[in-house]
């Protein structure tokens, strides 16, 4: 008999097929002393093993590309981190086998992570995936990862490793789904660059038998197990029409009356920008420098190496915009050079902008990269800065840009509750903002994004964060400037027709979620967008912020 559960839906789609789960490694090996005169062959098999998956780490990440290979540069970084080695060969010195001072090692930095802050917290999942892989090589056994399978079949799994999502052949598994993650967790965002169907945060999912049929719907969070035919036909016809209106959409965003809304992609580097121009991005709305920096945690990369990274962007968008977001390291981007690592909560702490002011050094050198990167293109290069809270944070910003000769528009994102209800003020400083709706959700709910018991609180429909969108689109307004969306809110296409009536001026996405919307935009018009943003704020949920919308939008 048909069941429906209901997750988060966080890629567009719709997979049909059989579960198949995700394999794990043994997690726990035994405990068992070893003679003192075996502790340096132990010593030597760690180390050989934590530079194995580091290198495995680092190949995959090349294979993938773009904000994969940064996810699982971080990883690396994770398995070869000093402190940790030295952990693990203390432990070896006084009897234990490498495998288990491996495990004990990795038990003991992650309750420090896991009780540092939510953001850090939040890493808990990806440090777990690196102590597996180590364990399973010193043990013989196979690696964590996707199934084997002959057949196409959707992923289930409690949450997925960054290494595994990556890597993922969209056409073998369908579509996953997974019991923990939230809507701006890594395994939803890489699934939204892989164009793969997924629902998150479903409790349960588990359960779910191997070789039971399900249907995932990416879109709306629903998971039927063993659909009837009735429900088939209905989903892959609804997929359909998905289909055949993406391939009818081309050209600028705008909505039905003639609106416009340029449809931007957010990129990590040159990898991003092939898919990002396929699918007609009117340029880049979020370009996240902090990848380049996370190549080599130890410094910074050289201007020269930054200059060729950013122009090789930029020349890819001539007439375009390209809005560059300077390096937003810290809590759980942290970088030994530049942020603290003894702050009790880096997600409060000193990250971003702040970051940045205490190392005017850094900052200048990205600077002076941009302005020589630009030179000389016919390209609208704007630049904003991350964690922007106030006035004096923006005029610090602006004074930097200028004094380092860039010739470019100067922006302040709005991921702070206090940026959107003191908008008007930032903007005497700056040109433009751009909403980061994940972290402002963040920091407006007190609800880590990494977190699947929480994730409720990161919905973007949620009234109280549409009401401070509303509040700096207003302000930009007044002011006669713009104002985006970069967050993942933008890349849900009802949503977006809402962000827009709101005043928004511009929306940025993964490059794979920019034909939904641009779709979904183009049989909407203004006033039609206007009246559903009215509807969803006087909602007193993000279920009913949802649906208040999307009966304004369907004419119910």
């Amino acid at each position: 008999m048909e069941t429906t559960l209901r997750g988060v839906g966080v890629s567009h789609g719709v997979a049909i097929g059989e579960v198949r789960h995700m394999g794990t490694a043994v997690l726990e090996p035994p405990a068992k002393q070893i003679p003192a005169e075996d502790a340096g062959r132990e010593q030597g098999r760690a180390r050989q093993a934590v530079e194995a998956v580091a290198a495995d780490l680092m190949a995959r990440g090349n294979l993938a590309g773009g904000e994969a290979q940064a996810v699982l540069e971080a990883q690396a970084m994770m398995a070869q981190d000093p402190e940790l080695m030295a952990d693990v060969e203390r432990r070896i010195a006084v009897g234990s086998t490498a495998e288990r001072a491996v495990y004990d090692a990795f038990a003991s930095y992650r309750e420090l992570l896991a009780g540092a802050g939510e953001y850090l917290a939040g890493r808990v999942a990806d440090l777990d995936d690196v102590r597996n892989r180590i364990v399973a090589r010193l043990l013989g056994v196979p690696m964590p990862g996707v199934p084997d399978s002959e057949r196409p079949f959707v992923l289930v799994a409690r949450d997925l490793a960054p290494a595994d999502t990556a890597l993922l052949d969209p056409s073998l598994v369908l579509g996953f789904v997974t019991e923990e993650g939230g809507p701006t967790s890594h395994s939803a965002i890489l699934a939204r660059a892989l164009g793969v169907p997924a629902v998150v945060a479903l409790p349960g999912a588990g359960e779910l038998g191997e070789g039971t049929v399900v249907a995932v719907d990416g879109s709306t969070g629903e998971v039927f197990v063993e659909p009837s035919e009735e429900s088939r036909e209905r989903l892959e016809s609804a997929a359909a029409e998905r289909r055949a209106a993406l391939a009818a959409s081309t050209g600028p965003g705008a909505t039905a009356d003639g609106h416009k809304v340029p449809l931007l992609a957010n990129v990590g580097g040159p990898g991003d920008v092939p898919a990002a121009v396929e699918a007609g991005a009117e340029g880049v709305g979020l370009f996240r420098t902090e990848f380049l920096f996370l190549e080599d945690g130890s410094r910074a990369p050289s201007e020269e190496k930054q200059t060729a990274v950013y122009r090789e962007v930029l020349e890819a968008f001539p007439e375009g915009r390209v809005v560059v977001r300077v390096l937003d390291a810290g809590a759980d981007k942290p970088l030994g050079f530049l942020t603290p690592s003894d702050e009790p909560n880096p997600a409060l702490g000193v990250r971003g902008l702040r970051s940045l002011l205490d190392h005017p050094d850094v900052l200048r050198a990205q600077l002076s990269a941009l302005a020589a990167a630009a030179d000389g293109l016919p390209v609208y290069l704007e630049v904003m800065a991350p964690m922007v809270a106030d006035r004096a944070d923006a005029r610090a910003f602006a004074e930097a840009c200028r004094e380092a000769g860039l010739r470019a528009k100067f922006g302040a994102m709005v991921e702070i509750p206090s940026a959107a209800l003191r908008a008007r003020s930032i903007l005497q400083e700056v040109e433009f903002l751009s909403l980061g709706t994940n972290d402002l959700a963040q920091y407006t709910f007190a609800a880590d994004r990494q977190v699947g018991a929480v994730s409720r609180y990161q919905d973007p429909w949620q009234p109280a964060l549409l009401d401070l969108v509303a509040l700096a689109a207003e302000a930009a307004g007044a002011e006669g400037k713009s104002c985006g969306v970069c967050g993942e809110a933008a890349s849900d296409p009802l949503l977006a027709c809402v962000l827009t009536g709101l005043g928004v001026t511009s929306l940025s996405m993964g490059a794979a979620s920019i034909p939904y919307v641009r779709a979904t935009l183009a049989k909407h018009t203004l006033a039609q967008c206007e009246r559903a943003a009215s509807a969803a704020r006087a909602a007193d949920s993000a279920e009913e912020a949802r649906a208040a919308a999307q009966a304004v939008l369907s004419g119910e």
